[in-house]
């Protein structure tokens, strides 16, 4: 018999011959897709009463921004919003010479001293918990120094003992909601069984929560459990808004003398209880010599710290604040205003075009990026577009910090139904 050699008339491969259906690994995603996907973030100073937290909130209050730089908004008796030190921002503003310039800024909420036993509502308790949960980062201010005219609540000087309190209250009171919320889906289990994929939804955040209570009875926080966390978990989490999901940074008051030498007995013992759970970011202080820096003029400032040998953290920690809560920000720049626009990490172009303007979102074409050492490195936009590293990105493009943008829209874009 004749075989037509027609790739048409060919019989195709059989089942068992097709190649296997690729599977996509899951993104592990990092600890920055835990939180509030908003750009309007804070960061909250935490701590027992008496450690020097007002100390440190009123010499950043005395950086703050005038309240009449932001018409139509209210804020909190105790929340303050400082400038966040960028060089890359002052060679733009330099380079530039605008009209108006609008520096990047972290908004700071002074909560007050939490005691032992607040998750079941000593102390201020409950309200104390529930700021910490207004804010998306949180700063440990701890006491190293001995004072006998400042008593501890617990009578004694113990930064790891004040830490391991804190950091325990929060994981019970993560515990306490994670168990309401077991046990309002033990009493949804049968309606949701009525209609399959209302089971199957069901059962995912049950596996979720489950997984949930047994990390915290472990003693550990959520924001450490980034490798046992899917996607799904994290939308989980983020819908939760618990209090140890938050990121941290540590920073430890000291006394003068000990700030000057960069020593202090509980320097070491500080740094293991924070590798022993999860890392983070320690950074010393002196709140007796930052209050004393904020009596002296501006002027006298540097010749202030050059006398003492020590000079203010109050930038590290402003900055280290607003990286800890995943904020980058992209500027937009030319001769009319140079502006900083904070956004959460992880925003793609047209997200962070509605930072702008809700039009930019909704009209959004595309976005012209510079990255800022390029334009730096080359000098002038005429030259980075004639070495050709002037790019034209689309809806796909996440957004990098430092990237100077200028985004194109069409505002007669049909709103979203």
């Amino acid at each position: 018999p004749s075989f037509s050699s027609d790739p048409r008339t060919q019989p195709g491969p059989s089942l068992r011959e097709m190649p296997p259906k690729k599977v996509e690994p899951e993104e592990k995603l990092g600890p920055w897709a835990l939180g509030r996907f908003t750009s309007n973030l804070k960061v909250g100073l935490v701590g027992m009463p008496n450690v020097g937290k007002s100390t440190l909130y009123n010499a950043l209050s005395n950086c703050s921004i005038p309240a009449e730089n932001f018409p139509f908004c209210t804020i909190d008796p105790n929340s303050t919003r400082v400038n966040v030190p960028d060089d890359r921002f002052d060679w733009l503003v330099d380079h530039h010479k605008p009209k108006s310039v609008v520096q990047p800024y972290l908004e700071i909420v002074d909560i007050a001293g939490l005691v032992k036993g607040a998750a079941e509502g000593a102390g201020l308790g409950n309200a104390f918990l529930s700021h910490i949960k207004a804010v998306d980062g949180i700063i440990h201010v701890m006491r190293a120094f001995d004072d006998p005219d400042v008593i501890h609540v617990e009578d004694r000087v113990d930064p790891v003992e004040d830490i391991e309190i804190i950091t325990s209250e929060l994981r019970n009171k993560d515990l306490e909601f994670m168990n309401m919320t077991k046990g309002k889906l033990d009493k949804d289990k049968q309606k949701a069984a009525q209609n399959p994929q209302m089971a199957k939804a069901h059962a995912t955040e049950t596996a979720c929560v489950e997984k949930v209570i047994k990390w915290l009875e472990d003693g550990k926080e959520v924001r450490n459990g980034m490798d046992e966390w899917s996607t799904t978990d994290i939308d989980f989490l983020n819908k939760y808004q618990l209090l140890t999901a938050k990121p941290v940074i540590y920073v430890v008051n000291l006394k003068k003398k000990d700030y000057a030498r960069k020593a202090n007995k509980w320097l070491k013992k500080i740094h293991e209880w924070v590798m022993g759970h999860g890392g983070g970011v320690i950074i010393p202080f002196s709140g007796a010599f930052e209050a004393e820096l904020q009596d002296v003029p501006e002027e006298g400032k540097a010749e202030y710290e050059k006398e003492q040998g020590m000079t203010s953290v109050l930038p590290k920690i402003i900055k280290t604040g607003f990286s800890t809560i995943h904020l980058i920000y992209f500027f937009t720049a030319g001769p009319d205003e140079v502006k900083a626009w904070c956004i959460r990490k992880g925003f793609k172009a047209p997200q962070a075009a509605g930072a702008i303007h809700t039009d930019f979102e909704r009209g959004f074409i595309c976005a012209e990026v510079m990255g800022f050492d390029t334009l730096k490195e080359l000098g002038t936009e005429s030259e980075v577009k004639a070495k050709g590293k002037y790019r034209q990105e689309g809806k796909t493009y996440t957004v990098e910090d430092g990237d100077v943008i200028f985004f194109k829209f069409n505002v007669t874009a049909a709103k979203k139904k």
